[in-house]
């Protein structure tokens, strides 16, 4: 028998089998529907996928591993890789059920349920209800490069005085305490969704939430040794001007992927992304300019970023008029939380994590409520700034408590931050025995 004609048999035989009564498809779970598969849908959310991934590594990576000092840039992308390999097997054994499976009604408004640990009845011919077009594998790898990248951000706080053992349990408790909880609140048909606030690719779930428990972080932890007194300027820009460069190229998955098909959403949201970035880019370096009377290459990256955290929420709910005004505000806004306001109250957010994504996502996705329009989005219909304050509201409150919790147990088991003489001589090789020569 050819290898042509073996393959036709156990075809046939396969199918034959699918079609017996004894082999019928096991009950979908609450939250599944039959897969009806999309395929230009599928090939642009694979992509998108790959493009979200990008963001932490190398994006992210590159990012803050430019901006802290030379002693410390191996300790920051580690972090970042930790995050991606930890997140992704906690997604699969049980952040996938807790954020998007469904759980009794009693407590189905705070947090999914748990049968889909393990990607349990989760199959080639499933789907989840939100996108039926889409297998459900390729949603569950979508989202979960968005709970990747959202305690990797957090890191940007705590930079330069964290000891690694101390982030690694950090990352896993705030992924199933912080994270899980509140991306079902707002996107797997938890409480927050069901007032109709809008965030349609992580206004909230992923950068307010970031920067929330990034200011938790900075104040619990306190400064660096030698914060307001020694040198800590960037040491090389250009890994931060590359991976800014990464994050953007990146971000067009994150926003037009989350449209969840390759349609006329998608592409707006793809542009507002773009224009947002460059409005806020422009708007950061003209207050720069203003207040310190020069434009930095540092201050472009970070308008770039704040404008992409911005538009996040508010992508694909209003239009390019909407987007550009958008972020032309969140520039000066994150100059002013990453500059004014953490010299004003003097905390060490070392990377402006809640200056940029703080800030940037609590305007944005208040500034949602104002732009949204259903000429963009049905959606939009009956969108309010009131409804987004509550949502941010809940978002915060939940974000802030959990995160000092979480901080609390890793105090009394792995302990917060590495010795003083540690953090002076840096802890690329204090906590990983490599150096950057």
């Amino acid at each position: 028998m050819t290898r042509t004609a073996a393959l036709s048999a156990f075809t046939a035989i396969g199918a034959a089998s699918l079609a017996s009564p004894a082999l019928a498809a096991p009950a979908l779970l609450a939250h599944q529907a039959p897969l009806v598969i999309d395929n230009a849908a599928t090939a642009w959310i694979l992509t998108s996928t790959a493009l979200v991934l990008l963001m932490t590594l190398p994006g992210l990576a590159l990012f803050y591993g430019g901006m802290v000092r030379k002693k410390n840039i191996i300790s920051v992308i580690a972090q970042s890789a930790a995050a991606f390999a930890l997140v992704s097997v906690l997604w699969f054994l049980v952040g996938y059920s807790l954020s998007f499976g469904a759980a009794p009604d009693a407590v189905n408004g705070l947090i999914g349920g748990v049968q889909a640990a393990f990607l349990n009845g989760v199959t080639m011919q499933t789907a989840h209800s939100l996108l039926p077009g889409l297998p459900e594998l390729l949603f569950v790898s979508f989202q979960m490069t968005f709970a990747i990248i959202t305690p990797a951000l957090i890191a940007g706080a705590f930079a330069e005085r964290m000891k690694f053992s101390a982030s690694l349990l950090f990352f896993a408790l705030w992924h199933l305490i912080v994270y899980a909880p509140i991306c079902h609140q707002v996107w797997g048909g938890g409480y927050l969704g069901g007032l109709g606030v809008l965030d349609f690719a992580g206004g909230a779930v992923v950068h307010v939430n970031a920067g929330v428990a990034g200011l938790v972080c900075a104040l619990v932890l306190g400064p660096r040794h030698g914060f307001g007194r020694d040198n800590m300027a960037p040491a090389n820009l250009v890994y931060s001007a590359i991976g800014t460069g990464l994050l953007l190229v990146g971000w067009i998955g994150f926003n037009a992927g989350s449209a969840g098909a390759a349609d006329a959403l998608a592409a707006t949201a793809a542009f507002n992304t773009i224009l947002a970035a460059a409005a806020a880019a422009l708007g950061w370096m003209a207050i720069e300019w203003f207040d310190r009377k020069r434009p930095t290459l540092l201050g472009l990256l970070s308008g770039i970023v704040g404008g992409l955290v911005a538009i996040t929420p508010a992508a694909g709910f209003v239009d390019p008029k909407g987007a550009f005004f958008i972020g032309l505000i969140a520039g000066p806004a994150c100059y002013a939380g990453a500059v004014w306001l953490k010299h004003a109250l003097k905390y060490d957010d070392s990377l402006d994590a809640f200056g940029v994504h703080g800030i940037g996502g609590i305007l944005g996705a208040l500034l949602t409520g104002v732009f949204a329009t259903t000429s963009v989005n049905a959606l939009a219909e009956g969108a309010t700034v009131w409804k987004q304050a509550v949502g941010l509201a809940g978002a915060i409150a939940w974000s802030a408590a959990g995160t000092f919790l979480v901080l609390m147990i890793c105090k009394f088991t792995t302990g917060l931050r590495v010795a003083r003489d540690e953090e002076v001589e840096g802890l690329d090789y204090t906590q990983h025995g490599e150096a950057i020569h």
